[in-house]
């Protein structure tokens, strides 16, 4: 019977010292690894090559795109550590309402608490053909306005790669074969009304076999204006979407 390989991407959470592979960390969590028979398991990546992921996607060519946060408790937060401004976070109808009660309750510390760090998608890739990644580039970022969520969703297909950042849906685009995304297009802008409890936000983008995008955002809502010109309103729950790769005929499948 052949062995099975997993191909694992192992990295330490902390933003130290850059270390070569093989990565000691990333070896010593692989060895609390549970596999099944006829399993293996290698290390493909780690820091530096990748930092702080939150989640991945690979390309038809075997690149894979990491989105990576540092939003995480320095912009991003939840409503367990604010409970002074829950009556405002359910009031809030849209993300301008969310981002009014940063102003109100951070005043002059919105910048330095909302608008300093940033989330960002990098593209990992194995440049010799030898089964282990030994390549980075920052495909995107600069993602830090204190609407910005947890980059938490990514699709890959082609030049073009699908970021789901609330309040955005974003499309970026690179030149054939280029490491950087040359253009950056949001699709919708609208989902994450809410604060809500951190980790609830806009992820599970999947191409379904229609062709469509499908993807889920948590309880923090949305409210977001189609390509169409419609009003697509569900502020108070989670919901399931679809919608075309171009952002069109967006529409609510499953809301709870």
């Amino acid at each position: 019977m052949k062995s099975s390989l997993v191909f694992l991407l192992v990295v330490a959470v902390g933003v130290g010292a850059a270390e070569p592979l093989p990565n000691a960390e990333a070896e010593r969590a692989m060895r609390q690894f549970r596999l099944p028979a006829g399993f293996v398991v290698r290390l493909w990546a780690a820091e530096p090559l990748l930092r702080n992921p939150v989640c991945f996607a690979f390309d038809e060519k075997g690149r894979c795109y990491v989105a990576e946060t540092y939003r995480h408790h320095r912009g991003v937060t939840d409503n367990r550590a604010h409970m002074y401004w829950l009556d405002d976070d359910i009031a809030a109808r849209t993300v301008e309402d969310r981002v009014a009660m940063y102003k109100k309750h951070a005043k002059e510390r919105f910048a330095e608490i909302y608008e300093k760090y940033e989330e960002r998608v990098v593209q990992v890739w194995d440049s010799d053909g030898d089964g282990v990644a030994d390549r980075t580039s920052v495909f995107a970022d600069g993602f830090k306005t204190a609407a910005s969520g947890i980059g938490a969703g990514l699709l890959a297909r082609g030049p073009k790669v699908w970021y789901a950042n609330i309040p955005d849906l974003w499309l970026l685009q690179a030149p054939k074969d280029q490491h950087r995304a040359a253009s950056r297009t949001s699709l919708h802008y609208g989902y994450g009304v809410h604060v809500a409890f951190l980790g609830h936000d806009l992820h599970g983008l999947v191409m379904g076999y229609d062709g469509r995008i499908y993807f889920s955002v948590g309880d923090r809502g949305l409210n977001v204006r189609t390509k169409e010109g419609r009003r697509l309103e569900n502020p108070d729950s989670g919901a399931v979407l679809r919608c075309e790769p171009d952002g069109s005929h967006l529409e609510i499948l499953h809301i709870g």
